[in-house]
């Protein structure tokens, strides 16, 4: 049984900094690439940020690049995704998912099969 589970949301002012992790379990971690993605309330799901499953390749969201960093260590199954500067439009629940095999660094939410429960994080102005 696949289990994520997201945390290190939180409340931060805009400008700082937050860590989230992703804990996973179940499958052979490294073989698949993962994601984070985040919905704000009225929203549609929307792309954050990819990486392959040796971690060598990496993809992010025009809106979210050079801010964010998405990494993972397979020892410990985990993924992260370190967000600096924040902005108030980052506010948003966000969700760690897994890729199904075959699709390649894909942005596509159609193509996760694993979805965490999420971790909220707000930024005020």
């Amino acid at each position: 049984q696949v289990q994520l589970v997201e945390s290190g949301g939180g409340l931060v002012q805009a400008g700082g900094s937050l860590r989230l992790s992703c804990a996973a379990s179940g499958r052979t971690f490294s073989n698949y690439v993962m994601a984070w993605f985040r919905q704000a309330p009225g929203k549609e799901r929307q792309f954050v940020a990819v990486i392959a499953g040796s971690g060598a390749r990496t993809g992010y969201a025009d809106s979210v690049k050079g801010r964010f960093t998405i990494s993972r260590d397979n020892a410990k199954n985990t993924l992260y995704l370190q967000m600096n500067s924040l902005k108030p439009e980052d506010t948003a629940i966000y969700h760690c998912a897994t890729a199904r095999l075959g699709t390649g660094l894909t942005t596509n939410v159609r193509n996760y099969d694993y979805w965490g429960q999420g971790t909220q994080v707000t930024v005020s102005s």
